[in-house]
């Protein structure tokens, strides 16, 4: 990136995905939260659903900002045969956290750099983790601390929950909400 030509603008009100940015260097010039939908399509694979969403939320934020390199992610979980994404309601979270007790549970990122001029790299990555079994009153103490909010799958792998992962395979910050590895190909590989 020509970084005295060009803005850096980060299309998420995620304020983990802004620390894993600025760890590797990247600090955008502008923090700018994508106003879209993000309703899962009937019959949308998980994989489909971040990069269509990561997209969006680039796209979104492009129009206001001309002549800027914009870069937009979205994460959720995949288990059983169902994507979970952030809920807004604490019955909603112990449900989820209930059915990720004792399993192991897929994590999809995706992520969308957009160039000034419309050029698109656009990536999945999935990650595999397990979690142990976590009895009612640990999932009800974990939802006491509110940290499950506005958070994938309803935990943060980086907090308080981490005592839940028993394993985990594939990509540690993809689970967080941005892989780093990923997020820094892109940015350098983007023709303007």
């Amino acid at each position: 990136m020509i970084r005295d030509k060009y803005k850096l603008v980060l299309a998420s009100s995620s304020e983990r995905r802004l620390i894993i940015l600025k760890r590797i260097g990247y600090i955008p010039d502008i923090i700018d939260v994508p106003n879209i939908k993000e309703d899962i399509y009937k019959n949308e694979t998980p994989k489909a659903y971040v990069k269509r969403i990561a997209k969006e939320k680039a796209e979104s934020v492009s129009q206001r900002h001309k002549n800027s390199f914009i870069i937009a992610a979205d994460t959720v979980i995949f288990s059983g045969s169902k994507i979970c994404g952030k809920v807004s309601h604490k019955d909603d979270a112990f449900k989820i956290l209930k059915k990720l007790s004792g399993k192991k549970h897929r994590v999809y990122g995706g992520i969308c750099v957009l160039s000034p001029n419309k050029n698109i790299s656009l990536k999945s990555i999935v990650t595999q983790v397990s979690f142990r079994v976590i009895n009612d009153q640990e999932i009800q103490d974990y939802l006491d601390t509110e940290e499950w909010i506005g958070k994938a799958g309803c935990y943060a792998i980086q907090g308080i929950a981490s005592k839940f992962v028993k394993r985990i395979n594939g990509n540690y910050d993809n689970v967080v909400g941005l892989s780093v590895i990923d997020a820094d190909k892109m940015l350098k590989g983007i023709k303007v």
